[in-house]
C-alpha cells in the first residue's frame, strides 16, 4: 500500500504486527522518447504491485539519483554520490525510529548502486535491521525473461518501454538501434556522451508488443514480491 494512501495511525497499527516496508529508488534522466521519470515510475509501480497482497507499506520513490553522464540532456538531474547516500541514510534512520526493521530497497536505476554498500553499513551500525537491495530489472528471473524476449536490451530501449512509461503525445520510434560501446561511453564527459548516443537509447528495438511487456512485468512483480515476503532472517 502506498504511504500516500495511509495516515500515521494506519502505519502505527501496521507496525503492531509487522515491521516491513519498501523504499523505491529512481532517477530523473533522459530515456530517449520515454518519460524522464522512467526509473522512478517503474521502481514505484513494481513495488506497489508486488506489495499489494500483503499490504506492506511502500514509501514514495526517491525521484533523483546518480546520473552525471546524462547531464547534457535537458531535464536530467543528478545528485552527488554523497548527497544520495546522505538522503538514503536519513530516510532509513527515520524508518528505523518509527519501528521498521525490515526494509526492501527496490532500485530502478543502475547508477544508484552505491546504496547497496550503504545498506550493509547501516545494518552493521544497527543490529537487528535487515535491508534488502533489489535491482528489479536485472534480478535473475526478470532478466532471464528479458533475454528470452530479446537479448539486445538496454537503457531507454524496449525493455523500459511499458504503457506507463510512454508519453501520449510522442510517437514510438521505429526500428532497432545498434548497441553502443558501453565501455567507451563510460570514458566520455556528458557532452561527448550525448554526441555519441544521439537520442539516448543505448541500443536495441525501441518497442515490443504490449503482450510481451505485460508478461515481463508479471515476472518482475512476482520476483519482487518474493523478495518482500520471503527470505528474512528469524
Amino acid at each position: 500500500m502506498r504511504i500516500g494512501d495511509m495516515n500515521w495511525a494506519m502505519v502505527e497499527r501496521w507496525l503492531d504486527d509487522d515491521d516491513r516496508c519498501v523504499l523505491p529508488l529512481g532517477s530523473c534522466e533522459q530515456h530517449a522518447g520515454l518519460s524522464l521519470a522512467v526509473d522512478a515510475i517503474l521502481a514505484e509501480k513494481v513495488a506497489v504491485d508486488a506489495a499489494a497482497p500483503s499490504g506492506v507499506p511502500v514509501f514514495p520513490p526517491m525521484n533523483y539519483g546518480l546520473a552525471p553522464y546524462f547531464l547534457a540532456y535537458p531535464g536530467t538531474v543528478s545528485l552527488r554520490v554523497e548527497t544520495l547516500l546522505a538522503v538514503v541514510r536519513d530516510v532509513i534512520a527515520s524508518l528505523r525510529r518509527t519501528g521498521f526493521r525490515r526494509i526492501v530497497i527496490v532500485n530502478g536505476h543502475g547508477g544508484n548502486d552505491p546504496v547497496r554498500a550503504l545498506a550493509q553499513e547501516l545494518m552493521a551500525e544497527a543490529p537487528g535491521m535487515q535491508i534488502k537491495f533489489h535491482n528489479w530489472w536485472n534480478a535473475p528471473r526478470t532478466f532471464a525473461q528479458v533475454q528470452a524476449i530479446d537479448p539486445v536490451a538496454s537503457h531507454a530501449s524496449w525493455m523500459e518501454n511499458f504503457p506507463w512509461t510512454r508519453l501520449a503525445n510522442v510517437a514510438a520510434t521505429p526500428g532497432v538501434k545498434p548497441m553502443c560501446d558501453v565501455d567507451h561511453l563510460r570514458t566520455l564527459d556528458p557532452e561527448r556522451a550525448r554526441a555519441y548516443l544521439g537520442d539516448g537509447n543505448f541500443g536495441g528495438a525501441y518497442q515490443k508488443p504490449d503482450e510481451a511487456m505485460l508478461a515481463l512485468w508479471d515476472v518482475a512483480v512476482a520476483e519482487t514480491r518474493a523478495v518482500i515476503e520471503t527470505g528474512w532472517a528469524p
